[in-house]
Parts: C-alpha cells; sequence; structure tokens
C-alpha cells in the first residue's frame, strides 16, 4: 500500500512541476528541454519505487 501512495505522490509532484514550467518566463525550446528532464526523472523515480532498479 505504500509504495501505491509513494507512486501517487511522486505522480503529482510531476505533474505540479510540469505546471510551473510552463508558467516560466522563458522560449518554448528551453521549456521543452527542462519538460523532458522532469519526465525522465519522474519515470526513473518511479521505477525506483517499482524496484525495477
Amino acid at each position: 500500500m505504500s509504495m501505491l501512495i509513494s507512486i501517487l505522490i511522486t505522480f503529482l509532484v510531476i505533474i505540479l512541476v510540469l505546471y510551473l514550467v510552463n508558467m516560466l518566463p522563458v522560449d518554448g525550446r528551453a521549456k521543452q528541454i527542462i519538460r523532458i528532464i522532469v519526465i525522465i526523472i519522474g519515470v526513473l523515480s518511479m521505477l525506483k519505487y517499482l524496484a525495477v532498479f
């Protein structure tokens, strides 16, 4: 049960960070790079919770 809660919290944090990145006053290319980095970090942390790593 705790694994499910930690995955849910991680997913919510990823969504929040992506939303905040959209609010940044930077150009589109930089936002796209930041979004990709955030998604990769989020997927890696979710895989960690699923005990893949």
